[in-house]
């Protein structure tokens, strides 16, 4: 049996469009009213009319796997000496151990401002 193209599988009214199709598209007066009502819904916080029934829970193995979320920020490169049975720990981890050196601090740091401020 030949197999089938994705092409034949595609969805009925879906058009592929880049980020530059996007950004030259015209707007219908319309199209920005609708956009600029979403968007003060969203800076105010207002979710109301999100339905999340269709969204799955996160199993435990899903919420043990997350990471925070990291800021982007520009790091500064240094030079630090570790004992090698620290470094094999990171690296045991899997990959990103020099992200997780920063993690690890980081944490330690703002747990400290936390119990500073109280």
């Amino acid at each position: 049996m030949a197999k089938k193209s994705p092409a034949l599988s595609r969805r009925e009214g879906l058009t592929k469009m880049t980020s530059k199709d996007i950004k030259n598209k015209k707007w219908t007066e319309a199209e920005r009213r609708l956009v600029k009502r979403h968007a003060a819904k969203q800076a105010a916080g207002d979710d109301s009319d999100i339905n999340y029934e269709d969204i799955p829970r996160l199993t435990d193995q899903q919420l043990a796997q997350m990471v925070r979320l990291r800021d982007i920020r520009p790091k500064v490169p240094v030079s630090v000496r570790l004992d090698p049975s620290v470094l094999a720990w990171l690296r045991s981890k899997g990959e990103g151990h020099l992200t997780r050196i920063n993690d690890i601090l980081r944490n330690i740091m703002e747990a400290e401002q936390r119990i500073a401020q109280r």
